[in-house]
Parts: C-alpha cells; structure tokens; sequence
C-alpha cells in the first residue's frame, strides 16, 4: 500500500459524527472519505458512533483508520468500494448494517451517483483493487460482511473478527461473471465466530 504514505499526504481528522449523504459537512467521514481528493489518511478525534444515512462511498487511495479510538459505523447503511483502489480500512467497527432503497449519494471525486438498491453488508466491493481490510470487528449485518464482486481483485483481508453472522463472506458475483475468474484475494489471521454458519468464504 505504499500509494497511500508520501510527502503529498493528506492528514484528516473527523470531529462530527454526523452524515449527510448529499452535501457532506467538513470534519465529517464522508466529507474525507468522498469529497478530498488525493491521498487522504482518516482519523478520529474521539469514539465516535456513525450512523451514515446513505452508502459512504471511499475515494481512491483513502486509509480509515481507528486505531487508539473506539469507532462504530453501526444501525443503517455501511461502507462500498465502487471503482476505486488503493484503500485501506482498519481498526473500524461494522455492524447492524441494513439494506438501503435506491438513491443519490456523494460518490468518490465528490460527483453525485445514483445508487440501486444495496444489500444490508459491512463492506461492499465492486470493480475494486489493491484494498486492505485489516484489524476490523464485524457482527450482525442484515445481509453478509463481506461481498468482494464484479472483477475486484489484490484484496487482503486479515486480523479481522467476524462473528454472529449467517452468511459471512462472498468471493465472487456469480460463476457466469467472467472478469471475476483473475480475482486475487488474501486472507490470513482472520477470527471467526462465535455464530457464524456459512461462506466463511463462499
């Protein structure tokens, strides 16, 4: 991940716990997340609960980072890669993700995108690479954790807890989708369960 560190490195701190999923405030996560471009390392002033109203889309080369703060992302909608690379997540708390009816979101580059109807997952992947998902704690999501899809690929996934869960994780849209047969993901030291049943991975 040595295209997130450099000299050109953005350091954002987020003080408000707040979402607008439309016109982002400052200090929030999804104004770091979605609207800065550039290389942009996320921190935390404080343990923070985040209810996000709508999907946080994660611009490329973005790090989420919790470490030495308690950050729950929790009760509603939760994280999508789309189209983006070189993105790290990391010591963050995902749970109580519930699906989310289609509409318009602040997308990576600071564009508004329409978006579908989204399953109730942690963290959504599609048509991402070169992502870090390192040190979270994930529990009872309404759909799965973790979907990696639609030709993502350099993915690691490690030191990760997952528990309470039915469907855990999906390597994979379907086995028609062909770019998805070059899909290159890592998983190591990852904790399963207590409460977890299938697709660890599918």
């Amino acid at each position: 991940m040595i295209n997130n560190i450099g000299n050109d490195l953005i350091h954002y701190k987020v003080t408000d716990s707040s979402d607008d999923p439309i016109n982002p405030k400052p200090n929030t996560l999804r104004y770091g997340a979605s609207i800065i471009q550039g290389k942009v390392w996320i921190t935390f002033q404080r343990d923070m609960q985040i209810k996000l109203e709508k999907p946080l889309l994660i611009s490329s080369f973005t790090t989420i980072d919790g470490r030495g703060v308690n950050v729950h992302i929790a009760n509603n909608a939760c994280l999508m890669i789309f189209k983006a690379t070189n993105i790290i997540i990391h010591g963050i708390r995902v749970h109580h993700c519930k699906p989310q009816a289609p509409g318009i979101v602040m997308g990576p580059e600071g564009k508004l995108i329409p978006l579908g109807h989204v399953d109730g997952d942690a963290i959504r992947l599609v048509t991402a690479s070169k992502i870090w998902i390192d040190h979270n704690t994930l529990y009872d999501c309404q759909d799965g954790f973790l979907d990696v899809t639609r030709g993502s690929t350099n993915v690691t996934i490690s030191n990760n807890w997952f528990k309470n869960q039915d469907k855990v994780m999906l390597l994979g849209h379907d086995d028609g989708y062909v770019r998805d047969k070059n899909m290159k993901v890592t998983m190591v030291y990852n904790h399963f369960g207590p409460n977890c049943n299938q697709r660890m991975p599918r």
